[in-house]
Order: structure tokens, then C-alpha cells, then sequence
């Protein structure tokens, strides 16, 4: 038997043929790490990348160890986003549908009818997702009874962390039993989530798996200089000459989504945005149209972005930086999905300079391109005046020879060396002025 692939792992009978309906064929490495370690009952933190498996890594072992007799809630995974949260029910009822057990999940989020909600409760599901807010509600109105679990996923952790919904996934793991099995994902731990790591884990086991690129081999990475025009002008161009299948421009606040958003729907552009202030029915209404193919342009924040897939994006815009460089990384990542080719475009200016060579130095390879008339001109690397080799003239070279550092330096030896040089090159640059005339 291969051991790398599923069988290895010696899942239950439906577990396969859903494995076999959704088309892996080997389980990818943060898999491979994590699902014994899940079918063990172990507590563990997963720390890779997006787009890695994560999400397959613990639905697969969590789904196989439900026991379909036992009415109770046995399972909360925690999400950040609403829909992050949605993508893994979806996944999750994928599995379950090739069970000949019914095996019952519900999805809790924000921004729907919670009575709804506390009226489904009447009978607990064995699988609970959901927003941590959302939970922590139902929790806290003693309809949903998490006592009884045995496995919490905190999934996202770090975004978790940045959105500010770690005391809800406190309260909620608060409610549920000490021997509890924690499986904690994120593709960065920062140091404000130690607190509650330490908290709540013991001893967890730590597999963390290292891109083995920083990109996609599939993503070109480009990069287009401002130079003196305007942004929005240049933004506007280069939509509609990369005439995307989709694609996704990145800011860095939601006041400049709406503002570049804006900008774009009166220059003649049909954009959809996404960040925290779109509303919960809006922004349904946002990715169904995106869903539907009826924006080509979406204006996005970082974090309103993250966790949310959208199928089909060619084009990553970078209309901004972002601040914190690993969401670059994620950026990138909504392209050149599934084996498809993709193109990170960053408009950048002379300040970004900084960040650019950071972004270099963790292994991108950017081109330099440009507009010019409606057309991508390659153009010079915007370092080549930094890597031009010096040129030494010839009298800086005699100068050089005949002016050495004295054996004992008394203080100010270097400027008193600069001057000495300084005369030696005039007094060359004279005799050659003489010899050529």
C-alpha cells in the first residue's frame, strides 16, 4: 500500500468514497502531518499557508471519529468569516451525503435570523460551524449545548485574532469540557495568540509546514511605476487592457475601497467591493453577483478578503501595499488556483521601495512593466541605477595609490586623505587638459 496516499490512514468506508468524489489523490503534506494526530484525539496547532488543505486536514478525521447514535454536539469548528464559515459547511455535507448513518450539521453565522437559529436548535447537531459570535450567542441563550463536545476548531486563528472575535472563541471553549480536543489552524502565530494557546492547550503537538515556494510557480509578478500619473487614471487602465476574467483589487482601509470603488463606477467600471462595512445582506448579495460573473472588477480590504473563495480571478491588482507583508503572500494566492495561470500587478512609487525589496528578499521575482499608449512595455529593473557597477577614473586611481592610510591616524586623517586625493585628481586633470590640446 502507497503511503502517501488516503488509505494509509485507514478512514472510514464513506470518508473514502467522499475522498474519492472530491478527487485527491494523495493528501497533501499539512494532511498528512495533522490527520493522525486528529484521529488520535490529540490537541494540535496546524500552521501553513492558504490553500494548503487545511480545511480537509481536520474535516476529514473529525467527520470519521462522529458517532451518528449520539444526539449531542460533538464538534464546533470556529471560523472567522461568514463566509469562510459557509465554505466549510458546504465541504463538511459534501462528506456527510456518501454516509448511509445521517450524520447532522448546522451552520451559525452573523447577520442571519437568530431565532431561526434557536429553533433549529431543538435537536443539537453532532457538528456545529459557525462565527464565534454567533456561537457564543446561541451558547449563552442556552440553546446550543457545547458542553458535550470533545473537539473544538479555531480556525484562521491569527485572522481570528485581528477581527477581534478571540473572546468569543474564549467564552465558547470556556463552556466545554477539560480533557478537550483543540486543533488550532492559522497560517502565522502571532505572539498575542500565545496567551490563549498556553490557556487552553497542554503539550499540543506543533506541525507547521514551510511553503516550499513562496508564490505559485503559476503567478507573475509584476510591477508598474506611477511615474507622474494619476492612480486612478493608471488603475483604470490597466483593468481594461488586462480585460480580466476577474479580477480583485486589493487596498489597505475600507475608506479606500469605497473611494477607488467610486472612482471606478464613474469612470464607466462595474465593480462589486467587499470589506467590513458592507452590510450581511449586501455582501450576500455581493458574492452571488460575483458567483453569477456579473462584476469583472471587485474592490477588496485584506481581511474582508481572506477566507472568502472566489473562483476565477485572474488578476490580483495591488492598488496598495499592504502593510503587513505575509497578506502580499495571501493576495497573490486568490490567483493561479486549481493549476491556472494568474497575475499579481502592484502599482508601486517610489516609497514602496522599502517593502519591494523585503517582498524580494522572501523569494518574489518581480518584472517591471508599463503602460505606454494602451500597450505592456517591458522596462528597465527600477534598481539598475543602484547595481550599475562605479566607474573609477583614472585619476581617482592614481590618486588613490598615491594618498594611503598613514600607519598611526591622528583624528580628522580622513579628511585631510579626501583633500590630498582632491589635489592629486586636479593636478592630473590639468596635465591631461595640457597633453590633449
Amino acid at each position: 500500500m502507497a503511503l502517501n496516499k488516503f488509505e494509509q490512514f485507514q478512514l472510514k468506508p464513506f470518508i473514502n468514497t467522499a475522498i474519492k468524489e472530491l478527487n485527491f489523490s494523495e493528501p497533501t503534506e499539512i494532511q498528512q502531518k495533522m490527520i493522525p494526530i486528529i484521529l488520535k484525539g490529540d490537541s494540535a496547532i496546524g500552521q501553513s499557508q492558504t490553500g494548503t488543505g487545511k480545511t480537509h486536514a481536520y474535516l476529514l478525521p473529525i467527520l470519521n471519529n462522529i458517532n451518528p447514535n449520539n444526539d449531542q454536539v460533538q464538534a464546533v469548528i470556529a471560523a472567522p468569516t461568514r463566509e469562510l464559515a459557509n465554505q466549510i459547511y458546504q465541504e463538511a455535507l459534501k462528506i456527510i451525503s456518501h454516509n448511509e448513518e445521517q450524520i447532522t450539521a448546522r451552520c451559525f453565522i452573523g447577520g442571519t435570523d437568530k431565532q431561526r437559529d434557536i429553533s433549529k436548535l431543538k435537536q443539537q447537531p453532532q457538528i456545529v460551524i459557525g462565527t464565534p459570535g454567533r456561537i457564543n450567542d446561541l451558547v449563552r441563550e442556552q440553546a446550543l449545548f457545547v458542553h458535550t463536545a470533545s473537539t473544538l476548531v479555531v480556525d484562521e486563528a491569527d485572522m481570528m485574532l485581528d477581527m477581534g472575535f478571540l473572546g468569543d472563541v474564549d467564552q465558547i471553549a470556556g463552556k466545554m469540557p477539560k480533557n478537550l480536543q483543540i486543533l488550532v489552524f492559522s497560517a502565522t502565530i502571532p505572539e498575542k495568540l500565545k496567551p490563549f494557546l498556553k490557556k487552553y492547550m497542554e503539550n499540543p503537538k506543533f506541525e507547521q509546514v514551510q511553503p516550499k515556494q513562496i508564490s505559485a510557480e503559476n503567478i507573475e509578478h509584476i510591477l508598474v511605476p506611477v511615474r507622474s500619473r494619476e492612480k486612478i487614471a493608471l488603475l483604470d487602465e490597466m483593468l481594461r487592457t488586462y480585460n480580466p476574467y476577474l479580477a480583485i483589487v486589493f487596498v489597505n482601509t475600507k475608506q479606500m475601497a469605497d473611494q477607488v470603488a467610486d472612482q471606478l463606477i464613474e469612470r464607466g467600471l462595474k465593480v462589486g467591493r467587499i470589506h467590513g462595512d458592507v452590510s450581511p445582506r449586501d455582501r450576500k448579495k455581493v458574492m452571488k453577483q460575483i458567483h453569477d460573473l456579473e462584476f469583472q472588477y471587485i474592490v477588496a480590504t485584506d481581511l474582508a478578503a481572506r477566507g472568502i473563495d472566489i473562483p476565477g480571478v485572474s488578476h490580483i491588482i495591488n492598488y496598495e501595499l499592504p502593510r503587513d507583508l505575509d497578506f502580499y503572500i495571501h493576495r497573490a494566492g486568490r490567483t493561479a488556483r486549481a493549476g491556472n495561470k494568474g497575475i499579481s500587478a502592484t502599482i508601486y512609487q517610489p516609497a514602496d521601495e522599502d517593502a519591494l525589496v523585503r517582498l524580494e528578499k522572501m523569494g518574489i521575482e518581480f518584472l517591471s512593466y508599463d503602460l505606454q499608449k494602451g500597450d505592456w512595455v517591458e522596462v528597465k529593473d527600477r534598481n539598475r541605477r543602484k547595481n550599475r557597477p562605479k566607474t573609477v577614473s583614472e585619476e581617482e586611481k592614481k590618486a588613490r595609490q598615491l594618498v594611503r592610510k598613514p600607519k598611526k591616524v591622528k583624528p580628522g586623517y580622513k579628511k585631510k586623505m579626501q583633500e590630498q586625493r582632491e589635489q592629486i585628481k586636479k593636478r592630473e586633470r590639468k596635465v591631461k587638459s595640457r597633453n590633449n590640446r
